[in-house]
């Protein structure tokens, strides 16, 4: 079980966007962890990050679930990009809100664009304490008009967005404590930077799969690979 650590004082967060990702960058790191998780753990439902390049017409799903309660969907169209984070101890949770709905104003403002995503019921939007979101046509990234609650990370989005980083670095750390394993951070940054898959990068993640067991997940995921057969 991942332990919450305290938030760094220039992590990515509501408060701090401006080291978040482009969104083809952000799209490219979520299949990235997708695809290592796929290697680390040939179980689905033992993964933590998920990604799926079918999700709908013109439409990419990133996702991560920690087991614990706690979430986060990256939705992809054709405008941009919308993110819903839930930490369902943070207090901003919706579970802190009379009717379980979200903090007063965290969808103030939402384009027009992602209106449909923040009401799909499978990014579970009962459960909901963060919401950004970026139109290509935008400069950066967005956020609901709200005023934050008193506490040090008010919404979570400090503690689950640090994966964000893009730093291999932040994976292996992750690794260790999730899968009790210590990857090579090289090995994690030629996945980060989408180099095919072969059947050697494979075994450097996890000698104990096959490039041809993982076929249904990379073409899921859209990851680039050799032929697997």
């Amino acid at each position: 079980m991942l332990q919450k650590e305290s938030p760094a004082l220039d992590a990515i967060s509501t408060k701090n966007l401006s080291s978040m990702p482009e969104v083809l960058q952000l799209k490219k790191l979520l299949q990235s962890l997708a695809m290592l998780d796929a290697i680390m753990s040939p179980e689905w439902d033992e993964r933590f990050y998920s990604f799926n390049s079918n999700w709908d017409v013109n439409e990419q799903m990133g996702s991560m679930r920690n087991g614990c309660g706690d979430d986060f969907y990256v939705l992809f169209n054709q405008e941009g990009c919308f993110i819903k984070g839930f930490d369902h101890e943070s207090s901003m949770s919706s579970w802190s809100t009379d009717g379980q709905v979200p903090w007063p104003g965290l969808l103030k403002g939402l384009p027009s664009e992602f209106v449909t995503a923040s009401k799909e019921p499978a990014f579970s939007m009962d459960n909901i304490s963060f919401c950004i979101w970026k139109l290509h046509s935008a400069d950066y990234w967005g956020k609901g008009d709200f005023e934050f609650a008193d506490d040090e990370d008010p919404d979570g989005s400090e503690y689950l967005l640090e994966i964000f980083d893009c730093n291999p670095e932040t994976y292996r750390v992750f690794a260790q404590e999730y899968y009790e394993l210590d990857l090579d951070v090289t090995t994690i940054a030629k996945i980060y930077n989408h180099l095919p898959l072969t059947e050697e990068l494979v075994k450097e993640v996890n000698p104990e799969v096959s490039i041809k067991q993982l076929k249904k997940d990379i073409s899921e995921i859209g990851y680039p690979c050799v032929n697997a057969t």
